[in-house]
């Protein structure tokens, strides 16, 4: 069977581990999570990067940082994973989907500001695929309506748009390590601040409402509790296996782009031929291969295609359902506008496998079964 996914592994991180745990020092904010701190902030030009425990905490520290209230409305696609929404809702914010584009699977951008009432707080731009959103649009809007920007950058990291690396143009930015994706820690996700004056907020929500950061860098010689907050830092041994791969994120992102390179020129044809929709790259922004799609006729094409792969060991996925068709959507938000593509795009789209030590055979291997469905 070719998986869907395999987590990445390199060979050192069973190494960093260990260093990890003779250390001694194997709780949060360790050694390790500080390389990984200035690999990040060097990375992306980010004012602070702070490694949390998923995407989902990242998402929820930035949603308190901005202050959001119950009643603050949040504009945000419906095609997205339910973290997106879930770290707004549990602020008592009601989330306001608005369309997706067809050809990105990201937010329309000219559609938010239709969205925006005297209640909206934030503009929760999802990147999907690692494919940037219209972002020269969006912070338009939100200058003009004087709204916070969270960007969703779970899929993003080492993808820019116009050469600004995605989760660097809002106030915060969100990025996930899960096992799925491009590099890992198993469960992990980071916090991008762009401005310094959230700085001390973020460190004191990220540690329990306590400003025991100030503590251990000895600018305090006590710490105590400051505000509300929760524990999300991960364990150093987290960020140890991580920094293994993020040493070597120009490799690991060369051979996905690869692969996700021969899937497009083997499928080419099938496009062609109108048979299917291939992923839409626009030319201002730079992807990071995090996955290959194809699109399909519909929801009955795709599920037949998903069994026949199943049948010769292909793992093929489709991905979100539509948050504002899901009980919890109806219950704390509301769609602005038509749902034109938001559940018919949802409906075609069909994930091929996609993972760092894929090989070209078995790239190879799984377009000559698409094509041999579609004959």
């Amino acid at each position: 069977m070719i998986n869907f996914n395999v987590p990445p592994f390199t060979g050192k991180e069973l190494e960093y581990m260990k260093e990890a745990i003779e250390n001694q020092k194997i709780c949060g904010d360790g050694p390790f999570t500080k390389k990984c701190h200035e690999w990040i902030e060097q990375q992306t030009g980010t004012r602070k990067c702070l490694l949390t425990t998923s995407c989902t905490h990242a998402t929820e520290l930035a949603a308190l940082l901005a202050d959001i209230k119950e009643g603050d409305e949040v504009i945000l696609p419906s095609y997205t994973f339910v973290s997106t929404a879930d770290a707004f809702v549990l602020r008592g914010a009601k989330v306001v989907f608005v369309d997706v584009r067809p050809d990105t699977m990201n937010i329309d951008e000219n559609l938010i500001e239709d969205a925006v009432t005297e209640r909206t707080k934030a503009i929760v731009p999802v990147h999907y695929a690692g494919v940037g959103c219209e972002m020269d649009k969006i912070m338009e809007i939100a200058k003009k309506h004087n709204l916070m920007v969270v960007e969703d950058a779970a899929q993003g990291i080492m993808a820019s748009y116009k050469g600004k690396p995605l989760g660097t143009f809002g106030e915060f930015g969100c990025f996930s390590f899960h096992e799925t994706k491009n590099f890992s820690m198993g469960e992990g996700g980071a916090l991008l601040i762009r401005d310094e004056k959230y700085i001390e907020n973020a460190e004191i929500y990220r540690e329990k409402g306590t400003d025991r950061s100030k503590y251990f860098r000895g600018q305090v010689d006590k710490y105590r509790w400051q505000n509300y907050g929760s524990s999300y830092l991960p364990s150093d041994m987290n960020a140890a296996y991580l920094y293994a791969q993020l040493e070597l994120a120009e490799e690991i992102t060369k051979a996905r782009m690869d692969r996700w390179n021969e899937y497009r020129e083997q499928l080419t044809p099938l496009a062609e031929e109108g048979r299917i929709e291939l992923p839409y790259i626009p030319e201002y922004c730079e992807h990071n291969a995090h996955m290959f799609y194809i699109k399909t006729k519909d929801i009955q094409e795709r599920e037949r295609l998903i069994d026949y792969l199943k049948e010769r060991n292909v793992h093929a996925v489709f991905h979100y359902i539509p948050l504002h068709s899901a009980p919890a959507g109806i219950k704390f938000g509301r769609f602005c506008g038509e749902d034109k593509y938001t559940t018919k795009e949802s409906e075609r789209l069909l994930r091929l496998p996609m993972f760092y030590k894929l090989t070209s055979n078995e790239v190879e291997y799984i377009t000559e079964q698409v094509k041999a469905f579609y004959r």
